[in-house]
Formats: structure tokens, sequence, C-alpha cells
């Protein structure tokens, strides 16, 4: 990865033009067009989400107009994930503040001109699309629903643009569960590279073909994004049309005092508050050029229609385009120059003098009584909000105790259909409910209780007694007892018929000795019988 200036410095030449279109009543869409950055973002989220969204992605982006000069491909490609990354969290959090934004959301597409390379970084819908030696290459992949289904062969590119969810992206920036890093790419700049960054407005109704003869026919970039804008809404484009066109240009002396240069152009909602945008760079700049009027039969229609729109749409005005061009300088220009309307005074209210002047001066009377006025303000929004925090706080409190309450009435009763066979003071007894508690209330009672002593039942049956039997009902339950009794008296018999057996066999082994000692106390006598006749008869 390179890191230093290329040998032979190229420059880059954009401009950038964003219109309403002829259905939407305003333009959500943003774009910024300079000398080392080009960007386009197409909000989403309402009326007034989907301005906030672009604007904020552009703000967080522009900086990179004034910081890549440095040379280093590699520090501006994480510079440019980053800003984008914090054009999310900017994003979330003011939705998070304020609640009619909440869904708001924008997509990014956004080059860099880096010492002689190409810096992309892309998320959402919007496109990138690359003109070298005649070839038109799209650089971007949409991170939508219906390229998806190109990708596992679903449908054909030519049913996507007719696909009933075309419309759908899977991944934005914004105030949703979704993930919000960019696709970053670096590729090699060659002179002559032509640039065209597209919201879908125009590339959902035009044809790659169309876009590259159009690219290609017009070297004028003003006169090829003009074109390109009025071609799409022509083909009956339905949402905000925007385009930012770039020339990479060779400069033959990189040392001459004249070198190329332009006024950064920011078009469509970003374009409503320069002042921002101005401070960032660091440079003036300018509102994008206005579409020109093609006199074509959509844009008769608008016009038609827009009065009517305005009348009910009390935002309307600030939706409208800028008629003319106007550039805005940086805020140490604007202090000099005395067009700041609003001096940054901390938290000294500025007062507007009888005759006119603009006072920020404490010992002011004016200005004194407008800071007392303000702290009056600030004091009973804080006690309201410490209120409306007390509230929630106590009101949440009630509806953890309801759901407790409720949770524990609800298990109580249904621990009361259920039924089980346990141990209650070493008898066997029948519980009704549950054997456990919730929160220390025990969940079961006992109904009924037996005769059946747990200690004369077997080891395994005292183990389950201990546990609890658990049963369905009480019909279930009287008929575990049954059981247990009839195992228990054939657990009985077992023992009495073991217990007889070993006495019987005591028994007859006492009889068997008696019997063996008899009749060797005769065979003893007979045989002393015998010696004394043997003895007698021989003596």
């Amino acid at each position: 990865m390179p890191n230093s200036a290329a040998s032979q410095p190229l420059f880059l030449y954009s401009t950038t033009v964003s219109d309403v279109g002829t259905v939407r009543a305003n333009n959500q869409d943003s774009s910024f067009a300079g000398e080392h950055l080009i960007a386009i973002c197409d909000g989403m989220g309402g009326h007034a989400g989907g301005d906030t969204a672009s604007s904020i992605a552009i703000r967080s982006l522009a900086h990179i107009e004034q910081d890549d000069t440095g040379g280093d491909v590699e520090v501006i490609s994480r510079m440019m994930e980053t800003s984008v990354m914090a054009a999310h969290d900017a994003i979330v959090g003011k939705a998070k503040r304020e609640r009619k934004l909440a869904g708001m959301g924008t997509t990014v597409t956004a080059v860099a001109l880096v010492a002689g390379y190409w810096v992309v970084a892309h998320i959402g819908d919007s496109r990138a699309y690359l003109l070298r030696d005649g070839h038109l290459s799209r650089i971007t992949c949409d991170h939508s629903y219906v390229q998806h289904l190109i990708d596992t062969g679903r449908i054909t590119p030519a049913e996507a643009k007719n696909h009933p969810q075309r419309n759908v992206v899977m991944r934005v920036l914004g105030d949703f569960d979704i993930d919000p890093h960019p696709d970053i790419s670096i590729r090699k700049a060659h002179p002559a590279d032509r640039w065209l960054l597209c919201s879908d407005g125009l590339c959902g109704v035009l044809e790659d073909s169309t876009i590259k003869e159009t690219m290609t026919a017009l070297a004028d970039q003003g006169e090829c994004a003009q074109r390109l804008v009025q071609m799409a809404l022509r083909a009956g484009s339905t949402d905000n049309v925007t385009a930012v066109i770039a020339d990479a240009t060779l400069a033959l002396d990189a040392d001459a005092f004249d070198l190329p240069h332009q006024t950064p152009l920011v078009g469509g909602a970003a374009s409503r508050n320069l002042e921002p945008i101005a401070d960032i760079v660091n440079e003036p700049v300018a509102t994008a050029p206005a579409l020109r009027d093609d006199h074509s039969p959509a844009k008769r229609a608008a016009a038609l229609m827009q009065p009517a729109d305005t009348q009910h749409n009390d935002a309307a005005p600030a939706s409208a385009e800028p008629s003319t061009t106007r550039v805005v300088q940086p805020s140490a220009v604007r202090e000099e120059t005395g067009e700041r309307d609003n001096p940054d005074t901390g938290e000294i209210p500025v007062v507007q003098k009888p005759d006119g002047r603009l006072s920020a001066d404490p010992n002011d009377p004016e200005v004194a009584k407008a800071i007392r006025d303000e702290h009056v303000e600030q004091k009973k929004a804080t006690r309201a909000k410490h209120q409306r925090n007390r509230l929630a706080i106590v009101i949440t409190i009630l509806l953890a105790v309801a759901v407790l309450f409720g949770a524990g009435t609800g298990t109580y009763m249904w621990s009361q259909t259920r039924y089980y066979v346990g141990n209650s003071n070493g008898k066997v007894a029948i519980y009704q409910g549950v054997p456990t508690n919730l929160f220390g209330l025990a969940l079961s009672h006992e109904v009924s209780s037996t005769s059946i002593t747990v200690s004369n039942l077997p080891q395994t049956w005292r183990d389950q007694l201990n546990r609890g039997i658990s049963v369905g009902s009480l019909d279930e339950a009287q008929s575990h007892v049954g059981i247990i009794r009839s195992e228990m008296n054939k657990f009985k018999k077992q023992q009495e018929s073991e217990q007889a057996k070993k006495s019987t066999s005591s028994n007859s082994s006492g009889s068997s000795n008696s019997s063996t000692s008899g009749n060797t106390n005769k065979s003893e006598s007979g045989i002393g019988a015998a010696d004394d006749a043997t003895t007698g008869g021989s003596q």
C-alpha cells in the first residue's frame, strides 16, 4: 500500500446537481463535490428524518476535503470508515433525542483522491460508476434485497428494476439494528478517470448503457450532470434525483502558481445550511447549481402541482431547491465581515436594540433582563423535566409492580390446577399446587393425608415423595396413592416371606444338628458294647 505522493499528481474537478423530482415533497438527498472528496447520501425516514440523516453524513465526511493532503492512503481509508461510523452514531443519537426523527437513516457513497489512488466508502444502494478508457464499471454493490436475490440467482437484473421490494435496503446508516460498517476499497487512479455518484432515483430508472453513452458524449461536467438528472426525471423517476460528476486531471506543472482549484459544491438537503460545512473544510463552499428547466411534460406537471403542495405543507418552502448559487465563508471570515447574524457568545443572549444594533454586553440593562429571563425559563424547563422524570419513575415502578403482581397471580392460579403426592410429617399425603414457592409464598397446600408411613417404603419411593410426584388431577393423585399402598403391601409381604424363609432355614438347621448328635451317641454306645462283649468273651 503506497504512503507517498504519486510522481504525477492528479487533481479532481467535480460538480453536482440534485433535484427534488416530480413526486416527492422535499429533497432528502445530499451531495458534496470538492477537489479531494465527492459524496452522495440518500436519506430516508420521513419528511424531516431523511433530510437530517443525509445532511449529518455529509458534514461528517466533509473534513476529508481538507484532511486528505497528507497523502497517506491507509490513513485516509481508515479516516473515511471512522467518519461514516461517526455519522451513524450522530444519527442514532439525534433520533433518540428527538422522537419525531426515529427510524431515520441514509446511504453513503464517497470517493476520495489520495496520492494517486481512489479510496471508496460505500453503504446502501446509492452507486458509484467509473468510466475509464471508454469502459463503464459499477464500483459499488447495492446493499439491497433485490441485489441479494440477483446474487443468489433468484431473479435477473432486468426483473430487479420492477421488483415490488426494489426499495428495501438491507444495510444503511441510522436508527436500525443492522451493521453500519461501510465497504472500503482502494484502486489506482488514472488520468481522465470520470466518476458518477448517484442516488437510486437515477440509476433505478436509467440503464447502464444510457449512463455510459451520456458520460462519454458530454465532456463538460455540469452539462453531463444536468443531462443525467433530466433523463432520469423524463424516464419516470418518482424519487429525488442526484448526480455527482468528477474528473481526474493531470497537472503539467505541479509547482506552478495557478494550480487547478474549485469551490466545493453542496447539493440537496445539506445545502440548506452551509455554515457548518464551511467551518469544517475551513474554506468557502457554495450551493450546487439548480437543475435547468428542460420544459418536459413531467416538469410542467410538477410545476403545476407545486403551489398546491406549498399551501398544504408548511415545510415546502424550506424544501425548495435554491434558485441562485449561494457562497458561504468560514466562521473566521464571517466574523470579520460581520456576516454572522448570531455571534457565539456562550450563555449571553444577543439582543437587538431599538436602533437595530446587536448587543451582547452583560452590563446593558436589556441584555441583563434577557439573561434573567433565559435563566428563569431554564429553571422552569429543568423543574418540568425533573417532574416528568419523577413521574416516569413512579409510573415505571407501578407498572413493574403490576406486572409482578399479575405474573404472581397468574402463576398461583395455574399452580392450583395441579396436584402432587408428597411427604407430610412422615406420612404420604396429597397436595394441591406445585412443590415450590414464589417469593417465599408456598404454591401448595395439603388436601388429603393417608396412613402410609414413608419410612416403610423403598428408598426410591421415599426420594420421589420428598421431591413431590406431580400429577394432573386429584383423581390421578388418589390413584397414585393406591399404587403406593399396593406396592407397600407387596413390599411388606415380600419382607415377611423373606423373614419366614430365614426362620424356616434356621429351624431346619437346628433339627439336623440334634439328629446327628443322637446317632453319634448311639454309634458310640454300640461300639462300646461290642468292645465289652469282645473283651468279656476273651476274658
